[in-house]
């Protein structure tokens, strides 16, 4: 029998891993988390993830403990840390089926039972939300998120999340140079971005891959607070959110169980 194996990086995402592992636990045969002793700009960070919060048995924990080259760039860094992940999972059958997710991109349960991809890869188009699970982004809604395919057919991670797109439908037949063997999933799950604290906000802009945006316009807390409030993008999109009632799809029973969602 096929497994479903539930990849993501990892840098501090305890809070939203929480949430993923209560939601996917029934549906997922097990979850790798792959977490470096570097960030991606290069510089050394303490092991953040609670692997011992969790069944054993469940996780897959590995960490990337060598050095980034110094040469590399932050996004050529997360790509070293996504493939690294892949190389780590030689103990899986060729048919088994490698979910690839950014840690706050949830894939919708009801999408795993009796799960079978038609194509070589696919897509799970997902619901935006921003700093709180009712805020509702419609401007990037349906987010590309979740990315699948066999291990037989994943060559590389950073190429199914870079280079998988759902635009390479529209490409015709002579454009052999883009993949076009792709399976889109619709109400494919939630990409909860920047569900956290305007500090936690401001850690992750200063360290993650996209360096424009770890400059003090974007990265100050105190910014981050006053854009949360007004219901306002941090990057000056012009995008501003709408608050929607939490529906039973959305793991009402999971949000409403435990105090340490309310906020």
């Amino acid at each position: 029998m096929k497994k479903l194996i539930d990849c993501i990086t990892f840098f501090n995402e305890n809070f939203i891993f929480n949430l993923r592992y209560k939601t996917l636990e029934k549906k997922v045969d097990q979850f790798v988390v792959c977490e470096s002793k570097y960030d991606h700009k290069g510089r050394e960070k303490k092991l953040n993830f609670k692997k011992e919060n969790y069944d054993e048995k469940k996780i897959n924990y590995i960490v990337l403990d060598k050095k980034f080259p110094k040469k590399n760039n932050p996004w050529q860094n997360q790509a070293l840390q996504r493939n690294y992940m892949l190389k780590n999972l030689n103990y899986l059958d060729e048919n088994d089926y490698i979910f690839f997710s950014d840690p706050d991109e949830i894939i919708n349960p009801k999408l795993l039972d009796n799960f079978k991809l038609k194509k070589k890869y696919g897509i799970f188009l997902q619901k935006c939300f921003n700093y709180k699970f009712n805020l509702f982004n419609s401007y990037e809604s349906p987010w590309e998120g979740t990315r699948v395919c066999m291990k037989k057919n994943l060559k590389s991670i950073d190429f199914m999340r870079q280079k998988v797109k759902v635009k390479n439908l529209r490409y015709n037949f002579l454009r052999i140079d883009k993949e076009k063997s792709i399976e889109v999933f619709k109400d494919g799950g939630w990409h909860f971005n920047n569900i956290m604290t305007p500090e936690e906000i401001s850690i992750k802009l200063k360290t993650f891959a996209h360096s424009e945006f770890e400059h003090p316009k974007f990265s100050n807390p105190e910014i981050i607070k006053k854009k949360i409030k007004k219901k306002i993008d941090l990057f000056k999109k012009g995008q501003k959110k709408e608050i929607i009632k939490i529906k039973k799809n959305f793991q009402k029973k999971i949000l409403k169980k435990e105090n340490i969602y309310k906020n």
